[in-house]
């Protein structure tokens, strides 16, 4: 039988949901389970701290875990390293301090002042003594994306057509079109996050499972045997097709 994996979507800061889809996921394939995090392990959610340190932990403890970078990993990484607050990626043009990126949450989380002044400069030096250097670093040296036989997993997708030495960060992290509307198959079923849905759904040629944890609702881990899918409930496992 096929080794199972399994995924774990978009975590936003949610540590609460975070122990709740691993206790899921060692209850159907124990404590040993081989488990891919998709990325956006901060901002929006209260402890975004906890969530990176927990996985720290996992890791070091010889886990086998695979934690992919997100696109608000790395706006975090820039802001916390060189006061970078704003992505040109973001066509708005708001910064990751603004409320709807929820860069002030996760700066809370690690202690900063976030009530009293929240100009850049000032949380930017805040910043700098509260994240610990080993957090940073972490967050810094995220792979991009971890690939398993048919499966692809990735935080926000690839680049359709394009091969896999010539895709690009950017990609990775942030692409929504034209990787959303692309039907066609991929070399991989594309695992992936970034897009927020009401939960999961299989689209054939890509499953997202950024069910929304950072808008309040539970992660809904998955298990892959092969490219076939299931997602994870008290009750067991959910079969998920196209």
């Amino acid at each position: 039988m096929t080794q199972p994996i399994y995924a774990v979507g978009d975590i936003h800061g949610q540590l609460d949901y975070l122990e709740a889809a691993l206790d899921l996921i060692a209850a159907d394939g124990g404590d040993d389970a081989e488990i891919v995090f998709l990325g956006d392990l901060v901002d929006r959610g209260p402890n975004s701290r906890g969530v990176i340190e927990r996985l720290m932990d996992g890791q070091a403890a010889g886990r086998n875990w695979h934690v992919v970078k997100g696109n608000h990993d790395r706006m975090f990484a820039r802001f916390v390293s060189e006061a970078e607050e704003h992505d040109e990626r973001i066509l708005s043009g708001i910064g990751w301090l603004n409320p709807r990126l929820g860069g002030i949450a996760t700066l809370a989380s690690f202690g900063v002042d976030v009530e009293t002044d929240t100009t850049s400069s000032r949380l930017f030096t805040e910043a700098q003594q509260a994240v610990p250097q080993a957090h940073l670093d972490y967050m810094k040296n995220l792979p991009l994306y971890h690939e398993r036989g048919g499966l692809f997993f990735v935080h926000a997708g690839i680049a359709p057509g394009v091969p896999l030495q010539d895709q690009v960060e950017d990609d990775f992290v942030w692409i929504r079109d034209p990787f959303l509307k692309y039907t066609e198959p991929h070399p991989w079923l594309v695992v992936h996050g970034h897009t927020a849905l009401d939960f999961p759904q299989h689209f054939g040629n890509r499953i997202d499972l950024d069910g929304g944890a950072g808008y309040g609702r539970p992660i809904v881990p998955a298990v892959f045997e092969g490219t076939d899918c299931w997602l994870l409930s008290k009750g067991g496992r959910v079969r998920l097709t196209p």
